[in-house]
């Protein structure tokens, strides 16, 4: 894509758009709709020329881990850097665990996972003067303001939070290990730790003596004497710095046509589900920002921080669903608060400011009914994958979502009026078989060598399984115990009685033929055929991730002869 618009992210299959900066008023909400309709449309140009799509989601529902090696970073100096600069810093591998109606436990080598989040990052300028009051403001919201625009429900296939990328971003890129006493470690990740009093020198201060460098760069300016001198300087290493500190809510400086300003960087809105449905979520941010501005000309003397910061984890968590603390209720249901009180005052605010009034019903008119329905983007991904349950596999589950996010996308419509993912969107089932990983069993029963043969007898028959792998205590596999081999052994004691309880490590195959998440499924199955074993153990770094079997292959012959019988 050859436009300035466009540049790279993290990853390779990340895509980072911006648009260019508009006056607050008038119709300057339908205009930066219209030009991230143009860029994304150019995008979807390009991309269909190679075969491919583009997508706007929090988190891309078919991402496995495999992809997220350093073979897909971008290869561009910077991030290579970082990702170099994190590693030496934290001095162990990420680790992230996320709860919520699944769980999520896994370790992951590098810093790649934070490219499983995209986001519509919206910016607003405020003077100096009005600097402090207003980022008290965008951090007093945003609870509110998430709840009604989540979006990111599912990583790797578990449901965890109505906004996952919170929970992931601040793990992803966390340097910090684990010590041995109680010692204080802020994230480079995070919501901050209290209002600021007067000034954004407050946290460019607190981010210079808290966060070590992580990248540096010659600097040939000096920034001093370009003052003396009536000049502008860039502050060049202030926002190279800056750019490693992930504020969720954070301050930036930048220089416009010889202008030099303050913007404040609201990163917690996620990216997608469709444009509309992101200017409106801006809009709605704008407006309070305007509107609570008269409301509460201070807002340190109505909430505490902790508040806002416990609001924020509320909405992440449970999106709709949560209950917030606000000024004049201890309790209030999201959805309460957004339509009674602060929707009518990002109203007020949008038209003080002079949004045109059709612009201002409209794209508030989204906002209110995705809450008043309750189908924010999260809840339609999650009202998807309850629906499929049950049909294809969980891969075949996934690209579904993917697809109709994608074909709804096209239609410009809101996510509250889109119907939700059928199978027939996963755009065909052997998409979704070309590698173990995406259709491995990982709920795995084991068991250790010292249990009793007849334990495991019993979880076959219990689990209508006929392989049971055995691991050791630090989840390493060590054989695997057949049916064949129970029948085997059960015939050869029937005629020796008044023996004692014989244990697995007696009857288990130690001659193990495994594979690696990423192997192909024709590679597996030559294995198979090959070695003559009825399953295969799925290994990563020496531990049990998953398992394949005879029946999971018979599934893909089933769908394979089908295919050929309507042809």
């Amino acid at each position: 894509i050859d436009d300035e618009h466009y540049t790279t992210e993290l990853a390779r299959f990340n895509l980072e758009f911006n648009t260019d900066p508009l006056l607050f008023g008038g119709d300057c909400l339908q205009r930066m709709e219209k030009q991230l309709v143009d860029l994304l449309a150019k995008g979807r140009k390009a991309a269909h020329e190679l075969g491919a799509d583009v997508i706007m989601t929090g988190i891309l529902q078919t991402l496995d881990i495999s992809d997220l090696s350093l073979e897909n970073i971008t290869p561009k100096p910077r991030y290579l850097a970082l990702n170099e600069a994190m590693r030496r810093l934290r001095g162990s591998a990420y680790e992230f665990y996320i709860k919520g109606a699944d769980e999520l436990i896994i370790r992951h080598e590098n810093v790649m996972v934070e490219a499983c989040n995209t986001s519509f990052q919206a910016h607003f300028q405020v003077g100096p003067e009005e600097f402090a009051t207003l980022y008290n403001l965008t951090q007093a919201v945003a609870g509110p303001v998430l709840a009604a625009a989540c979006n990111s429900p599912l990583l790797f296939g578990r449901r965890l939070w109505r906004e996952t990328r919170i929970a992931l971003f601040q793990q992803s890129v966390d340097h910090r290990a684990a010590g041995l006493h109680l010692r204080e470690q802020p994230s480079r990740v995070s919501f901050g730790r209290r209002w600021v009093d007067d000034s954004v020198l407050e946290i460019f201060r607190e981010d210079i003596t808290r966060f070590k460098v992580l990248l540096s760069a010659d600097i040939d300016e000096d920034s001093l004497a370009m003052l003396r001198r009536n000049e502008v300087p860039n502050l060049k290493a202030l926002r190279l710095h800056n750019g490693t500190i992930y504020r969720w809510t954070r301050p930036c400086y930048g220089i416009c046509e010889g202008r030099p300003h303050l913007r404040i960087e609201n990163r917690i809105l996620p990216s997608g589900p469709s444009l509309v449905d992101e200017v409106a979520n801006a809009a709605f941010w704008f407006g309070l920002l305007s509107g609570l501005s008269r409301v509460y000309p201070d807002i340190r003397k109505v909430m505490e921080f902790d508040t806002a910061n416990e609001n924020f984890v509320a909405a992440a968590r449970l999106g709709l669903r949560a209950q917030f603390a606000w000024p004049g209720h201890q309790h209030i249901p999201a959805d309460e608060l957004i339509l009674e009180e602060l929707l009518p005052v990002a109203r007020d605010g949008l038209k003080l400011k002079g949004i045109d009034p059709a612009d201002v019903d409209r794209y508030l008119g989204i906002v209110e009914e995705r809450v008043r329905t309750k189908k924010t983007g999260a809840q339609w991904q999650l009202d998807s994958f309850a629906a499929l349950r049950g049909r294809g596999n969980r891969g075949e589950r996934l690209g579904a979502i993917t697809g109709a996010i994608i074909e709804n996308q096209k239609t410009g419509l809101p996510v509250h009026q889109w119907p939700l993912a059928s199978l027939e969107h996963a755009g065909g089932w052997e998409k979704h078989f070309g590698q173990i990983e995406q259709f491995m069993t990982t709920d795995i029963i084991t068991t250790h060598a010292d249990e009793a043969v007849e334990l495991v007898a019993n979880l076959m028959q219990w689990k209508k399984i006929r392989h049971v792998p055995v691991e050791d205590n630090e989840h390493r596999l060590i054989g695997i115990v057949s049916a064949s081999s129970l029948v085997r052994l059960l015939a050869e004691r029937t005629t020796e009685l008044g023996k004692g309880p014989i244990a697995v490590r007696e009857v288990m195959s130690t001659e193990i033929v495994s594979v690696t998440p990423e192997t192909s499924t024709l590679d597996a199955i030559a294995l198979m055929r090959k070695h003559g074993v009825g399953c295969l153990p799925v290994l990563k770094d020496g531990r049990l991730v998953g398992i394949v079997s005879e029946h999971d292959f018979l599934l893909i012959a089933g769908q394979l002869l089908e295919k050929e019988l309507r042809s």
